[in-house]
């Protein structure tokens, strides 16, 4: 079992680049598999989720190599995936699990896919029951809501979706079997979420169109191959942005961080809650990007809620960790979507803050922190979750005494550098600055 040891922190102090948006990673693996010619990525996420990304598309045929920093694919076209010689393996990744639903429910064969234990536990049926809906038989535990899934695609019936939540793994999966159906298919969701999927689309030469929060695309268009270049990811920058805002004596610059509006919720939330962050915006195509300096900031709580969740959902984890050395309380609303990620995460982050002596409560769909903490050093488990491991490493920058984060493998399906960037970062001699 991997861990990781925490003293409090001397300061914070360094430039630092991010791994690439894990999001964005995916995507355009799976772009790049099904587009016509050749696609090259630049700064992919060589994490263990996008890995297992790669893997699956290799499976149907694909080929897939690094050469030098770029990964280079040759695409097979809409049409040309193999069916795969055995079971598909998602891992830990709920992106590549419930994209790739979208994609194979337009092959003429049938597949299966599976994950860890973990996501074995998270459902399925936001995505199984509108594929159901245009045509494609689905198979696995409790009707479909949970993996090993058996999927029997074909040709697709175009549907008109409204979704009663905002995910954008459930838009990207209809907008990726709308590709294999004859005619438009469209989604409209409560609130927008993350728009990777449309504007990587474009990317590749996909139309589509957007009306009054109604995405739409026609099936039948080709993808070609192109260049991408991946930002880094605001997931991963924020457990560095928050953890230079709470240790005294901190300045730290993360470079290259992608600032797509659909994921900024949480650099909105910190300047309300007071942080000092300077965001200098890089010119370029494709995703925006920018690079994000950070200094120790007295913060205060605040309460995030309605449109903004979907835009920080990942990051409230972390937001958490601030919220908890904030002045005041900070409350947190229709989060209930925590409640389905690799852990529990609302009972999780209560959880594991209590054990450093944070106060919280917890909700069916919210959670309270309570602020002013003075956190002692605590024994804390991931959960197997990546984030929670992560933010119990960066509280316990702030915590007096030793913290002990146990079973942290899980970090590698995300920032496989993390503790390594955090030991650059630390301050060794108090007079230095």
């Amino acid at each position: 079992m991997e861990n990781i040891t925490v003293h409090a922190s001397r300061g914070l102090r360094g430039t630092i680049d991010i791994p690439g948006d894990k999001s964005i990673s995916h995507r355009s693996v799976m772009f790049g598999s099904i587009a016509e010619g050749r696609t090259v990525i630049t700064n992919f996420l060589e994490s263990e989720d996008c890995i297992s990304t790669a893997d699956c598309f290799r499976e149907m045929g694909v080929k897939i190599t690094r050469i030098g920093e770029k990964v280079e694919i040759k695409g097979a076209g809409l049409h040309g995936l193999k069916a795969p010689s055995r079971i598909l393996d998602a891992g830990n990744s709920g992106t590549t699990l419930r994209l790739m639903m979208g994609i194979l429910a337009g092959q003429p064969f049938t597949s299966r896919i599976t994950g860890d234990a973990s996501l074995q536990r998270r459902p399925m049926l936001r995505v199984v029951a509108p594929l159901r809906e245009m045509g494609v038989m689905v198979e696995g535990k409790e009707n479909g809501n949970f993996c090993p899934l058996a999927i029997t695609g074909g040709k697709l019936k175009p549907l008109d979706f409204v979704s009663n939540v905002a995910s954008a793994q459930a838009k990207s999966c209809i907008l990726l079997a709308g590709l294999y159906a004859d005619g438009v298919t469209s989604v409209k969701e409560p609130a927008k979420s993350r728009d990777h999927t449309e504007r990587m689309l474009a990317e590749f030469g996909v139309k589509l169109r957007e009306v009054k929060g109604k995405i739409s695309i026609r099936g039948g268009q080709a993808l070609k191959g192109c260049a991408i270049t991946v930002p880094g990811d605001i997931s991963s920058a924020a457990f560095f942005l928050i953890a230079g805002a709470l240790v005294p004596n901190s300045e730290i610059t993360v470079k290259n961080v992608g600032i797509n509006p659909t994921r900024t919720g949480v650099l909105e939330v910190l300047k309300q809650m007071g942080a000092k962050l300077v965001i200098k915006k890089r010119k370029g195509r494709g995703e925006p990007s920018a690079d994000i300096t950070v200094r120790s900031s007295k913060l205060k709580g605040v309460t995030v809620k309605g449109s903004i969740i979907p835009r920080l959902i990942d990051e409230i984890p972390i937001l958490a960790v601030a919220a908890a050395m904030a002045k005041g309380k900070m409350v947190f609303k229709n989060i209930g979507e925590l409640r389905v990620k690799e852990s529990d995460r609302i009972k999780t982050v209560c959880s594991e803050l209590s054990k450093f002596g944070v106060k919280t409560k917890e909700m069916k769909d919210s959670m309270i922190i309570y602020g002013n903490s003075k956190p002692k050093g605590a024994l804390t488990l991931s959960h197997g979750d990546h984030r929670v491991a992560m933010l119990a490493a960066v509280l316990g920058l702030v915590a007096e005494g030793e913290t002990r984060v146990y079973d942290t493998a899980c970090i590698k399906t995300s920032f496989p550098e993390f503790e390594n960037l955090l030991g650059k970062l630390q301050v060794r001699h108090a007079g230095n600055y």
